[in-house]
């Protein structure tokens, strides 16, 4: 088939993969000369940890098609290097006790560690903590470099053509035409305009139930030692559903969130970049409209339970930025995935999954289609 795709972020590049790995032709559209979005505002983190029940076997899956990729296309950077969910109150050792104790607990590669554990796992972690929950299927990949890194990978193909800075303004049939009055005809029409609900997607597929929503994040220069795994705060037991349950219910009757944390909905996630930075994050902002500006408290907030948990001081800030992602509202779905017109689909909504569950999703949507 020729499939035409909107949107260059990771859910547009991830539904590029599927479709010429399964021997078809693919015209790709992105209305900025690269992906700017969610997709490179991002940790790079395929993250297993917390998930329901109902998305864990899609981010197993995922993570063993990042790995697959990962291995095809060296540039995406792909590492196998787990998470530790640092430990600091009794209530969050319970949360984690519990989190082991379960019978899928094997299956997410939970392991509970002792302090000392922790530090043998990531001799960066010279700090505070009580023990750490350890997930061996975590992974990481760097987000601004991986789809040039796979756009690359696809041109070789000889089947995949990018046209940047090309925004699609109508779909005609299956007949996209773009903002230069270019018209590309297709078999199938992928869009995956990622927090763009209005314009084009609300003409496709009407008012979808999605939100969007606005994070702020940062990133130090190189570290000087590798942090060998990611690492998270507690706080993410709060947000994340795999880990609710009797524990988790204490943990928030009796020990309330900290209120610069619980004002900016707020976890903390480190991750090191290959140049060995640190990427470090994040808020969350659910109201619209949102703010143009950043505020520093969050920033001040995060950087300190860092430095908390390297037992040091953080290098210097190179880089604060915010961003904006869509979420689907639907608890029993992953995305907002609608076929309006016969093989004309929009994809939309992974929330903060899009880079874990990216590849999963387009292969879902692959098989739904009949690719």
């Amino acid at each position: 088939m020729r499939v035409t795709i909107i949107g260059g972020g990771i859910l547009g590049t991830a539904h590029a993969v599927e479709a010429v790995r399964r021997g078809h032709t693919v015209v790709h559209l992105e209305r900025e000369t690269e992906a700017r979005g969610a997709t490179v505002r991002n940790f790079g983190l395929v993250w297993v940890s917390g998930r329901s029940t109902a998305e864990l076997d899609a981010a197993l899956r995922s993570r063993e098609l990042w790995q697959e990729l990962g291995a095809e296309i060296p540039g995406i950077g792909f590492r196998a290097a787990g998470s530790i969910t640092l430990l600091r109150t009794d209530a969050e050792v319970a949360v984690a006790r519990e989190a082991v104790d379960r019978g899928d607990a094997d299956h997410r590669g939970f392991t509970l560690l002792h302090p000392e554990q922790v530090r043998a796992l990531n001799p960066a972690l010279r700090g505070t903590f009580l023990g750490g929950l350890h997930c061996a299927r975590d992974a990481v990949v760097e987000s601004r470099q991986a789809l040039p890194a796979i756009r690359e990978y696809l041109m070789g193909t000889g089947r995949y053509t990018f046209l940047p800075g090309v925004e699609a303004r109508s779909v005609d049939g299956l007949t996209v035409r773009d903002d230069r009055g270019e018209r590309h005809g297709a078999d199938l029409v992928v869009v995956c305009a990622g927090a763009a609900h209005a314009g084009l997607v609300r003409e496709l597929a009407g008012d979808l139930p999605v939100r969007r929503v606005r994070l702020q994040m940062m990133q130090t220069e190189p570290l000087g030692e590798a942090l060998t795994t990611a690492i998270a705060d507690a706080d993410s037991f709060r947000y994340y559903p795999g880990f609710a349950g009797p524990a988790l219910d204490a943990l928030r009757r009796n020990e309330p969130q900290d209120p610069v944390a619980a004002d900016g909905h707020m976890q903390l996630l480190c991750v090191q970049r290959l140049h060995g930075g640190l990427t470090i994050g994040d808020t969350h902002e659910y109201d619209e409209p949102f703010a143009f500006d950043v505020s520093t408290q969050p920033y001040a907030y995060l950087a300190a339970r860092v430095e908390e948990f390297l037992g040091g001081p953080l290098p210097a800030i190179r880089q604060r930025w915010a961003g904006v992602y869509s979420q689907c509202t639907d608890p029993h779905q992953l995305v907002c995935r609608t076929s309006p017109e016969d093989n004309v689909w929009v994809v939309t909504g992974p929330g903060g999954r899009g880079m874990t569950l990216g590849p999963a999703i387009a292969e879902h949507t692959a098989d739904l289609i009949g690719m």
